[in-house]
């Protein structure tokens, strides 16, 4: 009789058992936009004319060394010790951690103890008898263990979810330093071509008030006129209005590296920006292709492991259709105080607890709710693989136009310095007006603040290519 008893507990159990893992297994989709011959090609923009300002060689991982600036590695380190975003995201993988502990500690056994005496009286009708008890003291002490039995993966899923959740975490922490190293770099290029231009504006400060000065002279000396006087002295005053925004953008600079670094403003010293112009690379750029362009990015890997999280959940959300089984340990001692341990009061039981709520129409919009959840996981994931894409050909193409543009204002701004020179020797000679000088003095001017920009300019757009390009992090 008992192996008949046995002999069907058993067999439920073997068929259970032989269930398998619910839900999608996750690969790579053959549609996701990254298995694209084209997402994996050369860079458009690094062929034709450009393709001698970049190199197909791999990005080194700490690009900003390439400026050679002891200033900016001494910036970018102190920010990856002290950077509140990078605290953040730290903090945030260390929570995605012990969520997938958390997670995955739901396939270990569940062990619990209980015990407690007590002073009281039985019912006697509940067991049949005429005469009420006497009152007396009992006890119930016992331990347990469970354990659920991962029949159809819903433990395995959630895991598989949790460890996607954390891989994600840690693109994000990658990102992150992507991030702060970019807005290091352009602080301290902001701040630096911020010096340079307002070297250049105080150059021609001061040549200008040479030029009143000697505009003066000649007045006192009958060889001018008050309108020539109040033309140089409102050239001059042009000049100097463009300091101050000059000085405000350094200052600004400042602060954001001391934001960046982890620092009050008042802690960041002026001394520590050792610059007089924007750092500027002057070999090709090296930028791979598009294929190390994806692989190395954190937001691409971010966005992947999303999407295997996604398809993970899936499978939760399909397991949940299908019935829980544990099984339970149980054993103890119930009865009368004074007979705790004795053989007649031990007790114990063993045997699975199958709980099953039948499938709802609720229980299958679940499933279909997690089914466009991956479905939206890919669609992003194809959208941060193209926007990548995106990204770094735009960066390159901006970098290469400024190049061309610096190289025509600098040709410009050389022409200008050739015109003003002339200008003055003849004004001086008698041969030309005072107004001639002032607008090949104005050209000079505006010439030598437009090439200013243009080196920041070139300094900043390097420094968003190395952005797009995903490097810092490794």
């Amino acid at each position: 009789m008992r192996n008949l008893i046995r002999f069907p507990l058993f067999a439920s159990l073997a068929v259970l058992t032989a269930c398998g893992t619910v839900g999608p297994d996750y690969r790579l989709p053959e549609q996701a936009a990254i298995g694209r011959p084209a997402a994996a090609a050369p860079f458009v923009s690094a062929a034709g004319a450009d393709a001698a300002l970049f190199r197909s060689e791999p990005l080194p991982p700490d690009w900003w060394r390439l400026y050679k600036e002891p200033a900016l590695d001494a910036l970018v380190t102190k920010a990856f010790a002290a950077n509140t975003d990078l605290r953040v995201a730290a903090a945030n993988l260390a929570r995605a951690r012990a969520v997938q502990q958390e997670v995955a500690g739901a396939a270990d056994p569940v062990v619990a103890a209980s015990g407690g005496p007590a002073y009281g009286r039985a019912s006697a009708a509940a067991k049949g008898l005429p005469t009420a008890l006497a009152d007396g003291y009992s006890h119930d002490a016992g331990i347990g263990v469970s354990y659920q039995l991962d029949l159809f993966g819903k433990i395995r899923r959630g895991v598989e979810a949790a460890g996607a959740d954390r891989e994600a975490a840690e693109a994000a922490l990658d990102l992150a330093r992507v991030t702060v190293a970019a807005d290091t770099a352009r602080a301290y290029v902001d701040a630096c071509g911020a010096r340079h231009q307002l070297g250049v504006v105080r150059r021609s400060v001061d040549l200008q008030q040479r030029f009143v000065d000697l505009t003066a002279r000649r007045i006192r000396a009958g060889r001018g006129t008050a309108l020539d006087d109040s033309r140089a002295r409102a050239q001059l005053e042009q000049l100097r209005a463009a300091i101050p925004p000059l000085l405000a953008q350094t200052r600004t600079a400042q602060f954001r590296l001391a934001a960046l670094t982890g620092r009050a403003p008042a802690d960041m010293p002026e001394g520590e920006i050792a610059c007089g112009a924007a750092p500027r690379l002057a070999q090709a750029i090296p930028v791979g292709d598009g294929a190390r362009l994806l692989r190395r990015r954190p937001d691409v890997r971010g966005a992947e492991r999303s999407l295997a999280g996604a398809t993970a959940r899936i499978g939760v959300a399909v397991a949940d259709l299908y019935p829980s089984v544990s099984l339970g340990l149980s054993a103890g001692s119930t009865g009368a105080l004074d007979r705790f341990g004795s053989g007649n009061a031990f007790r114990w039981s063993l045997g699975p607890l199958i709980s099953w709520t039948l499938p709802t129409s609720a229980g299958r919009a679940r499933v279909a709710e997690a089914e466009a959840g991956g479905a939206a996981a890919l669609a992003r994931f194809d959208g941060v693989v193209l926007n990548a894409l995106r990204e770094t050909e735009t960066a390159m193409t901006a970098y290469a136009r400024e190049l061309d543009r610096n190289a025509a204002l600098r040709a410009a701004r050389d022409q200008s310095a050739l015109a003003a020179g002339q200008s003055h020797r003849l004004y001086q000679a008698g041969k030309i007006d005072f107004l001639s000088v002032l607008d090949a003095d104005r050209t000079l001017a505006s010439g030598e603040g437009a090439l200013a920009v243009s080196d920041a300019q070139v300094a900043a757009d390097q420094v968003a290519l190395f952005l797009a390009l995903g490097g810092g992090w490794e």
